[in-house]
This record gives structure tokens, sequence and C-alpha cells, in this order.
């Protein structure tokens, strides 16, 4: 089980990345770096590319919208050949409200245009000349939507990889039905083993069906808070917020795949009372109703027992990379954190 870690996009990101080289050396394996309406997510990871030597390296999420199809190829070959072949193209839909409210782009057709990405990007990276015929994605540009001067275009640079590996983040059935046919990795939020099978395994098997064997075994990613010993439960509390903005607060009503994910989980008046909340401003009201049952399962914060117990059930349902945030006061400590699991999950 490889073990990843999330880089904090919100602030101080030099004296981030200054650390990383620590836990590169306590076995850290990959790297998230995400894209929100932050810094770009490109920039920040060319940065880690020159100052990491083995640690593999990804976007987590780069959105779909925000970039043509080729320029998302063309960024994937860029940071592969800087990284030396340690780059993981990670693309997700994001939400509405970030797309048509920070990229002023219509939020439409998500599941086709991410098939669509995937199968341009695989064009790119092959060098073929990119020519494209979709619903979404038409390469050239047809003559009768621009000058007709448009012409089958392929690669300049010969990429270090010819398939770079993709990983898409999804929580609704069709996305992660498509995941698992298309992408080299998959990666959910909020990942409760003991209920994974019921809400993910029938798209997941359905995706699966239609794999090309050429992609291997899906990669299954697993995002948990990380904090072993036997006085952290109280850190637990520093999910709630997060948690309750996300099911709350990350979509409008009816709009919110994070508190359709909830409802899925069996927590139906919790997700509705919580959304409500939220949305009326009352975020601590909303982040108190999220339940404890889900905050301790979809995190690795416990005593040593505990936390081998939570690393078996995500093997067992399937998880192959734990994306961890290590919950240490200090680096070293959050680097101790990362020995640890790596030797818990080894």
């Amino acid at each position: 089980m490889r073990i990843g870690m999330a880089l904090n996009y919100s602030g101080g990101f030099k004296e981030t990345v200054a650390e990383l080289g620590d836990y590169e050396k306590a076995g850290l394996d990959i790297v998230f770096v995400a894209e929100a309406y932050s810094f770009d997510a490109v920039s920040q990871m060319g940065y880690i590319a020159a100052r990491t030597e083995r640690l593999e390296i990804a976007s987590g999420i780069l959105p779909i919208y925000s970039r043509t199809p080729t320029l998302l190829a063309m960024t994937a070959a860029g940071m592969d050949y800087v990284s030396g072949g340690r780059f993981t193209l990670g693309i997700g839909a994001s939400g509405p409200q970030v797309i048509e409210g920070f990229h002023g782009v219509p939020y439409t057709a998500p599941l086709g245009r991410t098939r669509e990405v995937i199968e341009i990007c695989r064009q790119v990276w092959r060098r073929e000349r990119v020519e494209y015929e979709g619903r979404h994605y038409t390469l050239p540009l047809p003559a009768d939507q621009g000058t007709g001067l448009g012409k089958p275009l392929k690669l300049i640079n010969h990429p270090v990889r010819p398939r770079i590996p993709v990983v898409v983040a999804a929580i609704g059935p069709k996305n992660v039905e498509l995941a698992a046919e298309l992408a080299e990795g998959w990666e959910p939020i909020f990942y409760m083993p003991e209920k994974a099978g019921s809400v993910w395994g029938e798209a997941l098997a359905a995706g699966k069906a239609k794999r090309d064997p050429e992609l291997g075994e899906l990669d299954v990613i697993a995002q948990a808070s990380l904090a072993i010993g036997d006085d952290v439960a109280g850190l637990l509390e520093f999910g709630r917020p997060i948690a309750a903005l996300y099911i709350g607060g990350m979509g409008a009503k009816g709009k919110n795949f994070y508190n359709d994910l909830a409802r899925r989980y069996g927590y139906e008046k919790e997700a509705e009372r919580i959304q409500e909340l939220y949305l009326e401003g009352k975020k601590d009201e909303a982040a108190a109703l999220v339940p404890d049952e889900l905050l301790r399962s979809i995190s690795l914060i416990g005593d040593e027992g505990f936390v081998r117990d939570r690393v078996q059930a995500m093997r067992e349902s399937g998880v192959t990379t734990l994306n961890v945030a290590p919950l240490g006061r200090t680096h070293e400590e959050r680097v101790r954190l990362i020995e640890r699991i790596k030797d818990i999950a080894g």
C-alpha cells in the first residue's frame, strides 16, 4: 500500500515544500497538489519536481473545465519530463460554484467531458496527429465554427512515457464507473471502507467489466487524517468543520455531491439538517451535527491498534494508496507519523 500526502495550498508553500525532503526520506511515496481557487497547481508541482528525487507528484485535482484537453495533456507531459517520469494526472469535474463562479465556464456534461479528455490526452501522449470527433470536443475545430484553418497536429516533444497515469476524482456512481473503466486510479472523498462496497461496489464492477487489461489494476486512493497515540481522540474535531463545509456548503441545495454521499452512507437526516444550517450561515451548529461515527470511520486517528485495524479495513475494501494528513504538532512529529504509517501499511 502506497502512502501519499496532500500538500496544503492555502499558504506557506515554499516552507511546506522545503519539508518534503524529510517526508520523502521517511517513506512518503506520492504527494498530491490541489487546485481549487488557489494558486495554480502546475507551477507548484514543477517546484516540487526540482526539490525532490524519488517522490511521485500528482495533481489532486486539475479541473477539466479550466483547460483544453490538449493543454491538460501538454501539461502532464511537461510535468512528467521535468520530474523524470514521476507525474500522475489527477483530474475531476470540481463543481458549479467554482467552475461557473471563478472560471465563468458552463458546468455541463461532466461525465462525457471526462471521458473525452482522457481519450484526447492519450492521443497526445502517443504523439498521434490529434483528430477527435466527440460530443463535447472536436479537433481540429470544424470550419463552420472558426476560420477553417485548423489542422491536425501532434506533440512536438517526445514524452517520457506514452501513457501517463490518470486518476479521476469521483463519488457519483456514473463517474466512479467511468474511472474504473478508463483511469489508472480513482480518488473518492470521505471514504468509509465498511460502506464502500454498498455505495460504490456496483459502479466499480460495471466499470472494471469494460476496463482494458493494459491499464492494470485500479489504484484506489483513500484520504484520511492521521494521528497515532493514546491521547489523540480530540484531533477528530479538526475534521468536523471540514466535513460540514463539504456536506453543507459545497454546492446549492439539491446540487451538492458530498451531501448526496452522506445520504448514501445512511446519514439522510443529518445531511439535510447540516446543509440547512450551513446555508443559513450557522456553520458551528452545522459542524456540531456531523456524526461522530462518520468522522472516526474516515480517519486514522487513535492508538496504534485502532490505526492498524483501520488500515486493514481499508486494504480489505480495495484501497491501494493511503493519502494521509499527518496531524503532528511539529514537523518532526509529522515526519514520524509518515514513518509509522509506512511501517503499518507495509
